[in-house]
């Protein structure tokens, strides 16, 4: 097999397995709404539905990352899909909220496997003129996953029962293995790296926690001392984690990244971005059904633009990275975000679609802008060695913040609308969430109130999207961390060989 074919058949390889992790994400915001009435979920178990796979994604991307390095990420990859495939009928079947927190939490196992160790291949496999090329694919093929959710996950769930949208992974995980298997070359990292098992367990500690406490926030106010105590038992354990990697003699982060510009920027650049992205995900699908009054499938079609701005924004920032730099192209997509966000903000309930369209396809392109780019810069800044723990130190970074952007923005959502419902006097029922609000409002055939819970959610819209945008605003000013051009250190081994495969 030619060198060059061997590296695009196994990045093909690579793409399924990605298409697989963004399809699920985006099936589950489109039956958010749905999961809120057949489960009789509250705002809260939506946040867990979506947090206990963001969290579990964000704990094991660095030990999965150091463990693939060390015995082998071909063989990681084969099991986590394997994995992958299982928890997704463990969600399909799922007859609790509580199961499908569970099995979600199963699933982000197995997403941390594949995300990790996917990264880490591209960099190895792809050197500094070819890697750019190779993670737009892999962006794209991510991306893919987003419109693909909601339409096929919105037309399933309009003709069938909600667990089928979680079966939609099946076939996608079935060819996944057969490509890895025969096309995907078996690597290693520093295979000499023990497990930091103190530093892994401080980090979920911290991470859980935290969220836990942010979501308990939303439900009972700042002021509720469970929730305030969550938050700073959190916030401890995550400066013990520092501490101890400071101490450790194999700590699981590798701190000398982050005298990296290229790798600091980068990794802070993109978490941002995530932390928009998944806020918006978790905002829009309610926005269109519980306000709307749209079907699943209505709601996917109307989320396509967000994602077509994403895809044309990825598409021009590689070419504008070239002649520009990164630190113009990902401000300019910040600074595009943070606009879109703001003018999202004036969303009300009678506001007509074309206006949601116009700013979501503007926050699109500002992500797709962000994104990419950003994640090269950080990619570019690895050696061979370092790939595998680099790349899941990325990647944890931006799984938290989307795990974080949810619960804060969630919380922030959910505190507006709570408020404009108990000054309305609308019954205690209406709190749990904007689809239960919706569901009570029409049962009792009052047109007021109907409309009372829809200015209520997009009061708590407005607010959490005032949040995001002035956290993208901040992100402008880390712009300057980044270097203009970026490539990988002078003093950085070239990428291996991997002679398994002819590589």
């Amino acid at each position: 097999m030619a060198t060059t074919k061997a590296r695009w058949l196994a990045l093909a390889a690579l793409a399924f397995c990605t298409l697989a992790v963004g399809l699920d994400g985006t099936v589950l915001s489109v039956a958010l709404p749905t999961l809120a009435h057949d489960l009789d979920a509250s705002t809260g178990d939506l946040q867990w539905f979506t947090n206990s796979y963001l969290l579990v994604l964000a704990a094991t991307l660095l030990p999965a990352g150091m463990l693939g390095d060390r015995y082998g990420r071909k063989k990681f990859l084969i099991g986590a899909l394997a994995m992958f495939g299982a928890a997704s009928v463990a969600c399909a079947y799922a007859t609790s909220t509580g199961q499908l927190i569970v099995a979600r939490a199963v699933l982000g196992l197995a997403s941390a496997v594949i995300m990790a160790l996917i990264g880490a291949v591209l960099t190895v496999v792809f050197d500094e003129q070819t890697r750019p090329k190779a993670l737009s694919i892999w962006v794209t093929a991510n991306a893919l996953g987003i419109p693909l959710g909601p339409l096929l996950g919105g037309w399933m769930l309009d003709n069938f029962w909600w667990g089928s949208v979680f079966l939609i992974n099946l076939p996608i995980v079935a060819f996944g293995l057969l490509a890895v298997t025969a096309w995907v070359p078996e690597s290693h990292g520093d295979r000499g790296r023990r497990l930091d098992l103190p530093g892994v367990l401080l980090s979920a500690t911290g991470l859980v926690a935290v969220t836990y406490g942010i979501i308990e926030a939303g439900e009972k106010g700042l002021g509720d001392p469970r929730a305030a105590g969550t938050i700073v038992g959190g916030v401890v354990a995550l400066v013990a984690l520092a501490v101890w990697q400071r101490r450790a003699a194999a700590p699981l982060i590798d701190l000398d990244l982050f005298r990296s510009r290229g790798f600091t920027g980068g990794a802070l650049l993109s978490t941002i971005a995530s932390f928009a992205f998944f806020g918006l995900l978790f905002a829009l699908p309610q926005l269109f059904q519980a306000v709307g009054g749209q079907d699943a499938l209505g709601t996917g079609l109307r989320l396509l633009p967000v994602i077509g701005g994403l895809l044309v924004g990825a598409r021009t920032a590689d070419k504008l990275v070239a002649r520009l730099g990164a630190r113009v192209v990902v401000g300019a997509g910040l600074i595009l975000i943070a606009g879109a966000l703001l003018a999202g903000a004036r969303t009300g309930a009678d506001t007509g679609y074309g206006y949601v369209a116009a700013w979501i396809t503007a926050a699109g392109v500002g992500l797709g802008f962000t994104m990419p780019p950003a994640m090269n810069a950080a990619l570019g800044a690895l050696t061979p060695e370092r790939s595998g723990v680099g790349n899941g130190l990325i990647q944890a970074m931006r799984q938290v913040g989307s795990a974080i952007g949810v619960a804060v923005l969630g919380t922030v959502l959910n505190s507006g609308y709570r408020d404009r419902i108990d000054a309305a006097g609308l019954p205690d029922a209406a709190r749990d969430s904007a689809a239960a609000g919706v569901a009570i409002a029409k049962s009792s055939g009052d047109p007021g109130m109907l409309d009372t819970v829809r200015q209520a959610f997009t009061h708590g819209l407005d607010v959490a999207l005032v949040t995001t945008g002035a956290v993208a605003a901040a992100g402008v000013l880390l712009v300057l961390i980044l270097p203009r051009h970026t490539r990988r250190p002078a003093d950085g081994p070239a990428p291996v060989v991997l002679a398994e495969s002819g590589v």
